[in-house]
């Protein structure tokens, strides 16, 4: 390895210890190289670094990751990308928005224009990462217990701060849409931030592709009939 490539792989393996988990584009900057060389240094040395979908993690991380986050990402996205092209008329100048966690929710922070003023409150790291790239986005990060499986946090203190705000419009994601049995998802600790979120919004919007409709996960978060839209790439949908 020669020097150059070896003090950037030093570099790295630095800033993810202090970060746990980074955007390709954030760490090419970090080492002053391409997205590509990025790229080749991860794939090179598959026993310190691994891919999450467009993030580095350490190989570790990725090894203890069952919900396959990367991989997810990569599912239907032009179907997520449709829902939250949708999805984006319902966020005005100066709201304060809820973004949950999971895959969907990245596309539409994309969407955001660059010079809308928002709150914006997120608990999981892919979201967060998109967020603050937005220039005129004021951003309230949930903290608590870091989950891997699904680059998020949890814990009563990410409640309690919720209890402090109140938001005019939550966007929520679903592992599995049911009409009789409602929205639920992989993993409890989200069902409780979930619920918490959308007893403090004025309105609750669920975005869910096509391939979620159908599904259950063991965690049950919400009745359809207490979301206010549900929309899917096909348009909005009537659960009642």
């Amino acid at each position: 390895m020669d020097s150059r490539k070896g003090r950037r792989i030093a570099v790295l393996s630095e800033a993810l210890s202090q970060h746990r988990i980074l955007h390709i584009k954030n760490a090419a900057e970090i080492l002053g190289v391409s997205e590509m060389t990025v790229r080749r240094d991860v794939s090179a040395n598959a026993d310190q670094f691994a891919f999450l979908g467009g993030h580095i993690v350490a190989a570790v991380e990725a090894e203890n990751d069952p919900y396959e986050i990367s991989k997810a990402a990569d599912s239907h996205a032009a179907a997520k990308r449709q829902v939250c092209t949708q999805a984006i008329d319902y966020i005005h100048h100066d709201d304060t928005v809820f973004f949950d966690c999971g895959t969907t929710l990245p596309y539409l922070v994309d969407l955001l224009p660059d010079q809308i003023h928002i709150t914006a409150i997120c608990y999981a790291m892919n979201v967060a990462d998109r967020l603050t790239r937005k220039p005129n986005v004021r951003l309230v990060m949930l903290g608590g217990l870091y989950h891997p499986a699904s680059a998020s946090f949890s814990g009563a203190t990410g409640l309690e701060m919720l209890d402090q705000l109140v938001i005019n419009v939550a966007f929520l994601s679903a592992a599995g849409v049911d009409a009789r049995r409602g929205a639920t998802c992989a993993h409890f600790h989200e069902a409780e931030i979930k619920k918490k979120a959308m007893s403090r919004a004025r309105k609750n919007i669920l975005l869910a592709d096509s391939s979620k409709i159908g599904k259950l996960k063991p965690a049950f978060f919400s009745d359809m009939k207490s979301f206010d839209v549900v929309i899917t790439e096909n348009g909005m949908n009537d659960f009642d």
